[in-house]
């Protein structure tokens, strides 16, 4: 079976469902291709930053998420072998939608995007196997080979497909690195409820740093970050057995706070991953579209968790390549025109480049001075990173992604320009 599409957008994750609603409401139809049986959910839940509710906004679901969320109002730091409790100020964007730090179900985030998009517009079960170009009337066609024969030609086609994506390696980007740490993350549930505060509580000791934040009255998210095991040993797979690993070794000087939530676990949500980061001088100077062919997300931009921008920035990614494509595709008299993607995807990409290659560094250091012992990094995290976050993290996130272009507007300053 062979399926000709305008826009083909590989992977069904955070990234991949923005940009197939970034371009809906530009009046773009995109076919989205998911190779699991249903939406993703690994990860169990994500905190929300002002940049991400700025994008939320731009989509128009911000509201679907802030009249169930609600927003942080402090961190809290406490540092387990000395006792000392520090609090964490929260940047915020003032009049933004949901300017404040929200942390969500990772699965309530993909549906609230997923019920935006047209019926049968993510296709399940379909595993990509090969990629081609082609060239028609001039223009770069892509060839999309699946795992069941069939074969799906698309004037763009954009790699929203992960860490390890198939578009970025054809891209010729460079494979991801492992940080040297790894993270468990859990959702528990409560069913009584759990009557803790909106707020988050991190415990560092010795390399281990762990956290808590409510959900909702019944759930709390829950993570821990550790050294990786020494060279040549496997991470462990059964859930029950890494549960009580945490217990017994990474969090067994913890408060009993944290432990009664690990208790709790539903073990379902558990995973158990190494944090894998892509070189920012691969952003810097790699090659992230090439003719109609272009990344966002994980896909572009991996990088560690420290400073909570993987899902914002995968959100910010949707937006600016929905305004950059539905721009032209307003232009052109609702048309695709493929002689213009090069451009269009080559403006997205310089648009990026430099914001997510600054991150991934910025990421990286993060959890380099929160996980370090020595006599100096203790200094800079405890008397300066956690006091200064806010300043710190400010770059990251007082950004604005911009607005999706309307029809009038385009054509609007259509009629200035002539």
């Amino acid at each position: 079976m062979e399926l000709v599409e305008d826009v083909v957008i590989v992977g069904a994750g955070v990234a991949g469902l923005a940009t197939a609603l970034a371009l809906k409401r530009t009046g773009v139809e995109a076919l989205v291709l998911e190779r699991g049986e249903e939406l993703r959910t690994t990860g169990s839940a994500l905190t929300l930053m002002p940049n991400a509710w700025v994008a939320l906004d731009a989509l128009g679901v911000s509201h679907k998420l802030t009249s169930i969320y609600a927003p942080l109002q402090r961190v809290c730091v406490t540092n387990v072998d000395t006792g000392v409790i520090q609090e964490v100020n929260l940047p915020r964007i003032n009049g933004a939608a949901g300017g404040e730090l929200r942390t969500v179900h990772r699965k309530a985030l993909l549906k609230t995007l997923a019920e935006e998009l047209p019926h049968n517009s993510i296709r399940f079960s379909s595993k990509l196997t090969a990629i081609e170009t082609q060239t028609h009337e001039g223009s770069s066609i892509a060839v999309i080979h699946m795992q069941d024969g069939t074969i799906i030609k698309a004037k763009v086609l954009i790699g929203c497909d992960g860490v390890h994506s198939v578009v970025g390696r054809w891209l010729g980007l460079g494979e991801v690195v492992d940080s040297g740490r790894v993270a468990v993350r859990v959702l528990s549930v409560h069913p009584q409820g759990h009557g803790l505060k909106t707020e988050t509580q991190q415990f560092l000791t010795s390399g281990v740093r762990a956290g808590f934040v409510p959900l909702d009255d019944k759930h709390t998210y829950w993570f821990l970050v550790c050294p990786s095991p020494s060279n040549g040993t496997e991470l462990e797979t059964d859930p029950k057995k890494i549960q009580r690993e945490i217990l017994e070794k990474h969090a067994k000087n913890f408060p009993q706070i944290f432990k009664d939530i690990v208790e709790l676990s539903d073990l379902s949500t558990l995973s158990w991953a190494p944090l894998m980061f892509r070189y920012p001088w691969q952003v810097w100077f790699g090659n992230l579209n090439k003719e109609n062919v272009t990344v966002a997300g994980d896909a572009m931009h991996p990088m560690t968790p420290d400073l909570g921008q993987g899902g914002c920035t995968a959100l910010e990614d949707a937006v600016v390549l929905g305004r950059h494509i539905g721009t032209s595709f307003i232009q052109n008299g609702g048309l695709i025109e493929p002689k213009e993607i090069p451009k269009v995807l080559s403006n997205y990409v310089e648009e990026r480049r430099w914001r997510v290659s600054s991150l991934i560094l910025g990421s990286y250091l993060s959890g380099w001075v929160q996980q370090r012992n020595s006599v100096v990094i203790k200094f800079l995290r405890d008397v300066v990173f956690y006091r200064f976050f806010g300043r710190i993290a400010g770059g990251a996130v007082h950004y604005n992604c911009g607005k999706l272009p309307s029809i009038h507007e385009v054509e609007g300053e259509l009629k200035k320009a002539k």
